[in-house]
């Protein structure tokens, strides 16, 4: 896919290391090791930005393409990493059974959990 491709080369231009993405068109999923030079914020600012009018300038979509206002960021154990490409490479099948929805819901009330568990035993 174009835009695979095209968000691979941002993030390999700003010295950080693409383990797998996944592009649909309502997101897109991928799993990065940054520079530390940027923090999630700047890499996400900078990829959304760029690819957003790499898809307009290209005519990828047959209306005005612009990314949502906010996006989310988790950060994977070094032990994780294959089981999130997997994940990743898998999202084709993945989406035909959960929507985009019902998946970010899964992963905030999740997280929440995690957050309440490690704030509990403080």
């Amino acid at each position: 896919m174009k835009i695979e491709k095209y968000i691979t080369g941002i993030i390999n231009n700003n010295n950080c290391k693409l383990y797998s993405i996944y592009a649909n068109p309502e997101h897109v999923h991928f799993l990065v090791s940054r520079s530390p030079k940027l923090d999630e914020e700047t890499l996400a600012t900078i990829i959304a930005n760029s690819s957003e009018k790499f898809i307009n300038e290209k005519r990828l979509c047959e209306v005005f393409f612009q990314w949502q206002q906010s996006c989310s960021a988790f950060s994977v154990s070094k032990h994780c990493v294959h089981d999130v490409c997997e994940y990743i490479d898998n999202q084709k099948e993945h989406h035909k059974k959960k929507s985009y929805e019902e998946e970010y819901n899964d992963y905030v009330k999740f997280y929440q959990q995690t957050i309440k568990k490690c704030t509990d035993k403080k």
